[in-house]
C-alpha cells in the first residue's frame, strides 16, 4: 500500500509509543467500502484486451489503506491508485494478507514496470521505475498469466480514456 513519508514516520512513532501492541478494531479488518468501482482495460503487447473491475483509491486515506486486510481478490478485480499528478511512488505490503502484482502506470496509461507477487506482510519498499499517475494492484501472479509487461497500455478514465 502507498504510504506518504510523513505519515509513515508519524505511524512508526505512534506505534512505538503504543508499544506496538494495540489490538485491531473489527472495522480495520474489512475491505474499504464506498469506493467507486470502474472498468479498466489492459491491452498487452500482443493486442489482447483484458478487462478488470477496479476500486478507485484517489485520496490519502483510501491510498494508505489500499488492499490491506483482504483475504482474497478475484482474478478480474483490483484497485487503481490515482495520484492525480505524476510522481515517483513506493509501496509496501504491511498488513496485506495476499500476494499482489503492482502495475506502475505513467500519465499516458503506459506500463512502466511490474512488481510481481509482492510478499504479504513485507515492509520492503517496492518503487516505481519513474513518475506514475496510477498504480494497479491485482491478484498475485495475474500479471504473468496475461503477460503484462512495460510498454503495455492501460485504458481508464484517469489516463484520458472515456
Amino acid at each position: 500500500m502507498y504510504i506518504p513519508m510523513r505519515r509513515l514516520i508519524l505511524g512508526l512513532v505512534l506505534a512505538l509509543a503504543a508499544g506496538c501492541s494495540s489490538p485491531g478494531r473489527g472495522d480495520d479488518l474489512a475491505p474499504q467500502s464506498g469506493l467507486p468501482v470502474e472498468n479498466l482495460q489492459i491491452v498487452t503487447h500482443d493486442g489482447r484486451v483484458h478487462n478488470f473491475r477496479v476500486e478507485i483509491a484517489d485520496n490519502d486515506a483510501s491510498r494508505e489503506r489500499g488492499l490491506m486486510f483482504r483475504k482474497s481478490l478475484a482474478p478480474d478485480a483490483g484497485m487503481l491508485f490515482d495520484f492525480k499528478t505524476p510522481q515517483d511512488v513506493s509501496f509496501w505490503m504491511k498488513n496485506t494478507l495476499i500476494p499482489l502484482d503492482m502495475v506502475f502506470i505513467d500519465a499516458h496509461g503506459v506500463v512502466l514496470n511490474v512488481a510481481a507477487n509482492a510478499t504479504p506482510l513485507s515492509e520492503a519498499n517496492i518503487p516505481s521505475a519513474g513518475p506514475v499517475l496510477g498504480v494497479l494492484e491485482i491478484k498475485g501472479g495475474r500479471a504473468a498469466e496475461i503477460d503484462i509487461e512495460p510498454g503495455d497500455k492501460v485504458r481508464e478514465r484517469i489516463f484520458g480514456d472515456q
